[in-house]
C-alpha cells in the first residue's frame, strides 16, 4: 500500500489530495481535496464520507494525505473546543493494546489486564444493539479474555456516572466506579513555550531495552504484553534523559545508543488525528524537582512541528496534585473526565 496512506485510520478524519483524471472540465484543476470521514482503505481505493458524500480515490492517484483533529463542537481554544466525545476517540488510540475490536461504534480493548485503558471498552457513539443487550456482548468479549468488563464512561469534570444512561445501567448490574480520570488538553507552542531548560534528550521511535527497564520502575509489567502495549499506536515516540544527559540533543528521530545508562525520565509520545498523546511520564524520584518531566513534555511538544500537529492530550488521575501542577504550568487545561466502572467478580471468584 502507497506510504502515502499507509498510516490512516480508519474512523479519523483527513484531508486527501489528488489528481484528476480528466482534468475538471470548468476549471482545468488537476487536483482536488477531500475532507471527512476515512471509511475504507485498500490496496487500490480508499474512500472518505466528505459532506458531498461518500468519494472513492484510487491510491495511485493521492499526492498526499493525513489525519487532521476532529471539527470543533464548540467556541474557544482548538484543544477545548473538540466535543467529550470526538477527544476520547482521539485519545482510543494513542494508549496501546494486544487485542482491539469494535462493537458497532464501541472500541473494545484487551491486554491480559495490563493497564485499565489497555483493557477496557471506550463506548463513545451506538453500539448497534440495544444497551442491554451491548453490554452483554462486552461482558462475553471480556470473559472470554479471562478479563471483567471495563467501561471508561467519559463526562464534563466531576460529573456522576449514574446520571449517564449506560452508567446508571452498569451501576444496577453491580458495576464499581473508580479511577476518576482528568484528560487535559494544550496548544503544542504553549507547551513548547514553557520548556525550563535542561540536559540533553533521546527522543527515539524504537522502544529500546534501557527505556524499558526504567519503565518497569514505575509500574508492574507483564512481559510480552508491555512491550505489545508500549509500541502499539499510530506513531508512537520514547523519550528519555540519561544521567548527566550523555546523548546529544536530538529532534529527529533514531534508536537511542543502545549501551546507553538506564534513563532517569521517561516519556511516550503517540502521534494521530492531528494530536499528541502524551503518556507514561515518570522520574526518578532522585532526579525529581529538577524539571526534566516539563523539559522532556515540551521536547516532545517540539517534535510535533515535524508531523504539523499542534494539539496534545494526556490523562492523569484527579488526585496527583504534583501531576496536574505541573501540566497546568506547561499550559495544559481540563477538557474532561472520565471514570472506569469495572464488572463485579463472581461470588467466589
Amino acid at each position: 500500500m502507497s506510504g502515502v496512506v499507509g498510516n490512516l485510520q480508519i474512523g479519523s478524519r483527513v484531508v486527501v489530495r489528488w489528481r484528476l483524471d480528466p482534468p475538471d472540465p470548468a476549471t482545468g484543476a488537476t487536483l482536488t481535496d477531500a475532507v471527512g470521514t476515512l471509511l475504507e482503505v485498500g490496496a487500490d481505493a480508499l474512500v472518505v464520507d466528505t459532506s458531498q458524500g461518500a468519494v472513492r480515490i484510487p491510491v495511485a492517484r493521492v499526492t498526499a494525505a493525513k489525519q487532521v483533529p476532529p471539527k470543533p463542537s464548540r467556541r474557544g481554544a482548538a484543544h477545548l473546543a473538540i466535543s467529550t466525545e470526538d477527544l476520547q476517540r482521539v485519545m482510543t488510540p494513542a494508549w496501546g493494546a494486544v487485542e482491539r475490536s469494535t462493537l458497532g461504534d464501541w472500541a473494545l480493548r484487551a491486554s491480559a489486564g495490563f493497564t485499565q485503558r489497555g483493557s477496557s471498552v471506550v463506548p463513545v457513539g451506538d453500539p448497534g444493539l440495544p444497551l442491554s443487550e451491548a453490554v452483554d456482548h462486552v461482558e462475553e468479549w471480556y470473559a472470554a479474555r479471562g478479563l471483567p468488563a471495563k467501561f471508561a464512561l467519559a463526562g464534563p469534570e466531576g460529573f456522576h456516572p449514574g446520571d449517564d444512561v449506560l452508567g446508571a445501567l452498569l451501576s444496577s448490574r453491580g458495576y464499581t466506579v473508580g479511577s476518576r480520570t482528568l484528560n487535559l488538553t494544550a496548544q503544542r507552542e504553549t507547551v513548547v513555550a514553557a520548556d525550563p531548560g535542561g540536559p540533553s534528550l533521546t527522543l527515539s521511535d524504537e522502544l529500546t531495552q534501557e527505556w524499558l527497564d526504567a519503565y518497569r520502575r514505575t509500574r508492574a509489567t507483564v512481559p510480552g504484553i508491555t512491550e505489545t502495549v508500549l509500541r502499539d499506536g499510530p506513531r508512537v515516540v520514547f523519550g528519555s534523559i540519561a544521567p548527566g544527559g550523555g546523548l546529544s540533543q536530538q529532534l529527529g528521530l533514531r534508536a537511542a545508543d543502545a549501551a546507553g545508562p538506564t534513563p532517569v525520565a521517561l516519556a511516550r509520545l503517540a502521534i494521530g488525528s492531528g494530536w499528541g498523546g502524551l503518556g507514561a511520564v515518570w522520574t526518578d524520584p532522585a532526579y525529581r524537582r529538577r524539571g526534566l518531566a516539563a523539559h522532556l513534555t515540551a521536547g516532545l511538544a517540539a517534535l510535533l512541528r515535524h508531523h504539523d500537529t499542534t494539539l496534545m492530550h494526556l490523562q492523569v488521575e484527579h488526585d496527583n496534585a504534583a501531576a496536574i501542577s505541573l501540566y497546568r504550568r506547561m499550559g495544559f487545561d481540563t477538557h474532561s473526565s472520565y471514570v472506569y466502572l469495572t464488572q463485579p467478580q463472581p461470588a467466589g471468584g
